[in-house]
């Protein structure tokens, strides 16, 4: 892909979500009614949700919680888990398309504080950097896609880290509305 057409999408991207916050963050309260009337494409739709939050700044931790209320401890703990992982890969891409534009492959070993040498592709770093709060997941994602760690390891990191996080905010959130209920 030629860089003016990848420069384009990653400017479409951003344009879109831009777009996307200022809806989400005006209708924030409709994603429980939204997924209550979809009826039984609901994990569907929690899923697709997970995908276009992705594109934006907006952590899926709130979402996670609903699922948990909505679905049950299983059910919300797969559906998180899996929109989550869909959310991670559209991340990754992004990164990946991000570094390719800004030739970064070429730039990295000029970065000050030894940030060239960052071990982006450490199982570690890409395991517990998505537990750092706010947007640790996000930025561990792009990062990812950045420094073009290989798919397979990326997948399979953010799929163990994907996990521990859906249990947890999922008992959670199924926990807060048994509480409330």
């Amino acid at each position: 892909m030629s860089k003016l057409k990848t420069f384009l999408i990653f400017v479409s991207a951003f344009a879109i979500s831009i777009i996307l916050i200022y809806l989400v963050a005006k209708n924030i309260n409709d994603f429980e009614l939204v997924l209550k009337k979809t009826g039984i494409f609901a994990p569907i739709v929690a899923v697709l949700i997970y995908g276009i939050l992705s594109v934006t700044p907006i952590p899926t931790d709130p979402l996670t919680l609903a699922c948990g209320a909505l679905f049950g401890p299983v059910w919300g703990i797969f559906i998180s888990w899996m929109g989550n992982n869909f959310a991670a890969l559209i991340e990754y891409v992004i990164g990946r398309g991000a570094g390719d534009v800004t030739s970064f492959e070429s730039k990295k070993n000029k970065l000050p504080f030894g940030l060239g040498n960052l071990p982006a592709d450490s199982p570690v770093f890409l395991i517990l950097g998505r537990f750092v709060p706010g947007f640790g997941s996000k930025i561990v994602s792009v990062l990812a896609g950045v420094y073009k760690v290989s798919v397979w390891r990326y997948l399979w990191t953010a799929a163990v880290a994907n996990i521990v996080g859906s249990v947890l905010y999922v008992l959670g959130g199924f926990g807060l509305f048994t509480i409330i209920k």
